[in-house]
Formats: structure tokens, C-alpha cells, sequence
């Protein structure tokens, strides 16, 4: 699905760096590599050693995580006392069916596809890694850079926490990252200052009351009934709860309860997700959600049993960071390569990361040009136009090249 490269852009040779075509092709099979053999999160271990064997062939000296997966990298000179610029990427595919049919390098693993574009970017911070080492055998990297390859991104809280555990984040002082966005074209980046995505929670909800006889609900509690307030009455008190410029939203993804049309049954459960724009809300939201909650199952005399799994909060784009991303594309590919993109109501836990030092994520284009049908993420039909993967390593290079 790749098109050519943008030739002789205003800026381009600005900078050294640019993706030679033979580590171009060499990446594009790398990345169609790991989409034919997705790993869920802290199962990674062929794609770890996929990365490990390909850095130690440049000779650097990659170190797997503690935790078994993932791995970090660092390039150039560490002696100086300067802090490093992370580059970070995640690794781990989701448990949902490729749907490419006619696709070559579909997934091989049943229920299991790269439909996010953690390929892409494990592939994009593996080869603007390459590109950096290089230049800092001929002198030219200013400072030191580190690479992240982080497992677990789709496993709540996320393995970000766990990868800020095994200490990658020891010497950095500025962290940045690609999400792939299909919405935008290949050859452009997206960027924002301040929150770029949001926060996002799971629920998770299980009511209970005595059963009963569907023709006698005024003897028993109604828990069907109940479940079903609690669908529709919860979202729209939080609503009147919080204000309403926080973007908080509840919505639900799974109700299930009774086994037959004239019992009204003992148990139901039910679970969604919690979605936050603004950091302040997020962090109040569980009180105010547990007690709405609480609040609609006792008015129609039902238990309540609440697990508010904590996710993430929203990535909060430094700006300074973000001037960064896009003055380095602007080098690379001129003033139209860069667009201002909105806040997303998906979750990242590159967020963690943000807590410790400051950073940016932007968003790497990966439709092609004209194509008019989106391939959305979290589909099984996702794909991209590879010609994002020579972006990515040119903006992260570029970056790496003017972060004085």
C-alpha cells in the first residue's frame, strides 16, 4: 500500500539523516514482518527478539525490560551528562480477526492483528534509531537518544508504568512519540499543544437483588429494570456533576442478565468505559461515578458491586515539545507537511510518561493521498500507506538532530 516518497521538498536537505531507499525497503518488510505475527500485550517475545536481533546487527547494545518484553536502546554519548531525548514506541497488537483478506502479509495468528499501528510505530523508532546511530558514528548526533520499545500499550493501565518501573526513563529528559491516524495523509503529521488525546477508565458493574416471577415484580426488586436505569440515569447525572467543558463521558460496551422472558433474574452485569478531556475531572471521576451509581441501583432496591478500573490519563502535549516535532517535519518536508489536529477521545498511556518528564506525541498520517476510504483503528481491516514509515524516521531524526 506504499506510494512513492515526496521528492526535493523545500527543507529536506537541510538536515542529514535522510532514509536511504535500502534501510526503506529493509523497514517495510520489518514492519509487513510483525503484522503477519501480532503479539498481545506482555506476550511480545518474537517481536522483542525481532527488535534485539536487528540493533545488535548495527551493534548497539539493546537491554530487554525486566518484565520479559519490550527493550530499551541507547545511542550516542552518555558521559557528558546531557539528557537524552526518548523515542518510544509500543509493540503489542490486539485480540480482534485480520480482516484483509487479499492482503500478503495478513495475520497469521488467529484473533490477533496489528490493528492499532504498533507495527508501524515500533518500526518507525527502529529505524530512525539506525539512522541515528550512524550519524553519531560520524559526530554528528548532539545529544544522546534513547529508544523504547514498550510492551502492553492495550492493557489497562498500560505497560508504559511498568516500563517507567524498569527504569527507562533514568537520563531522559524529553520524550516524544508517532500515533498513527488514519484520518491523515501520508507524508503529514498532526500536532497540538497541550491534551492530544484523552483519559480513559473501565467500569465495571454488577447488581444483584432476590428473582422473582416476571408476573409479580412489586414482590422482588426489577433487576432488569435496574440495569437499565442504570444504563441511561448514570451517564446523565455524571452529566449534571462535573462541567460539561471536562468531555466526561460514560458509555457502555457489554449488559448481560437473565436466561428466560417470565424470570426476573438474580444478577446482571454490566461494563463500559469512562472517557475524560480534562485532568481535573478525570481525577474526580470515580467518587462522582461510584456514587451515581450507588445511587440509582438503591432507588430500585438493587446490591451494587463497582470495580472502577483506573486507566489513563490524557497525553498533555508539552509545548515547547510540540514546537520541537514541528519545526523538525517543517525541516524535513516544509510548512504543508504539519496540520494542527484536535483532541482525541481515545486513551494512550504514553501519558505516564508526561508524568516524569515532558513530551509530545504527534500524529503520523497514514491514509494515502486521495484514497477516500478511511480504514479506522481497532478494525480489523486497518492498514496503512508505508510511505508513513520513512516520515516517522525522518521526523524523529530530525528531531533527535535539533533538540539543543
Amino acid at each position: 500500500m506504499s506510494v512513492e516518497p515526496e521528492a526535493d521538498l523545500q527543507g529536506e536537505v537541510l538536515l542529514p539523516g535522510t532514509l536511504p531507499e535500502s534501510l526503506r525497503d529493509e523497514l517495510v518488510a520489518f514492519r509487513r514482518d510483525l503484522h503477519m505475527h501480532p503479539e498481545l500485550g506482555n506476550q511480545e517475545f518474537r517481536t522483542t527478539a525481532a527488535i534485539k536481533e536487528r540493533l545488535e546487527k548495527a551493534g548497539l547494545e539493546p537491554r530487554v525490560l525486566a518484565v520479559g518484553t519490550g527493550l530499551v536502546c541507547d545511542i550516542g554519548n552518555w558521559d557528558d551528562g546531557l539528557p537524552a531525548l526518548a523515542l518510544r514506541a509500543d509493540i503489542d497488537a490486539l485480540p480482534i480477526p485480520d480482516a484483509k483478506t487479499e492482503c500478503p502479509y495478513r495475520s497469521t495468528v488467529p484473533d490477533r492483528a496489528h490493528a492499532c499501528g504498533h507495527d508501524v510505530h515500533t518500526t518507525v523508532v527502529l529505524g530512525a534509531g539506525l539512522v541515528l546511530a550512524d550519524l553519531h558514528s560520524q559526530g554528528l548526533l548532539p545529544r544522546p537518544v534513547r529508544l523504547i520499545f514498550q510492551p502492553a500499550e492495550e492493557v489497562l493501565p498500560g505497560g508504559a508504568a511498568d516500563a517507567i518501573d524498569c527504569g527507562v526513563l533514568e537520563g531522559v529528559g524529553r520524550i516524544v512519540a508517532v500515533h498513527c491516524d488514519p484520518r491523515v495523509d501520508a507524508g503529514r503529521i498532526g500536532i497540538r499543544e497541550g491534551a492530544i488525546t484523552s483519559a480513559c477508565d473501565r467500569l465495571e458493574i454488577a447488581l444483584d437483588g432476590p428473582g422473582g416471577h416476571t408476573a409479580r415484580p412489586h414482590l422482588t426488586t426489577d433487576l432488569v429494570t435496574a440495569v437499565a436505569r442504570v444504563v441511561t440515569d448514570v451517564p446523565a447525572l455524571v452529566a449534571r456533576r462535573v462541567d460539561t467543558r471536562s468531555g466526561l463521558a460514560v458509555t457502555w460496551g457489554r449488559i448481560e442478565s437473565g436466561h428466560a422472558p417470565n424470570v426476573i433474574p438474580q444478577h446482571a452485569e454490566l461494563s463500559g468505559t469512562v472517557r475524560c478531556l480534562d485532568i481535573d475531572a478525570w481525577r474526580q471521576a470515580p467518587d462522582i461515578l461510584v456514587a451515581a451509581i450507588d445511587e440509582v441501583a438503591n432507588l430500585h432496591r438493587a446490591k451494587s458491586e463497582i470495580n472502577y478500573v483506573r486507566g489513563v490519563p490524557p497525553v498533555v502535549n508539552d509545548s515547547g515539545i510540540a514546537e520541537l516535532l514541528r519545526d523538525a517535519m517543517i525541516a524535513r518536508r516544509g510548512a504543508d507537511s504539519v496540520e494542527t489536529t484536535e483532541q482525541s477521545l481515545g486513551g494512550e498511556d504514553f501519558s505516564w510518561y508526561l508524568e516524569h518528564v515532558p513530551g509530545a506525541m504527534a500524529r503520523l498520517g497514514v491514509r494515502t493521498p486521495g484514497e477516500r476510504t478511511v480504514r479506522d483503528l481497532h478494525q480489523g481491516d486497518f492498514d496503512v500507506d508505508e510511505h508513513a514509515i520513512t516520515v516517522g524516521v525522518e521526523l524523529f531524526t530530525a528531531a533527535a538532530l535539533i533538540d539543543l
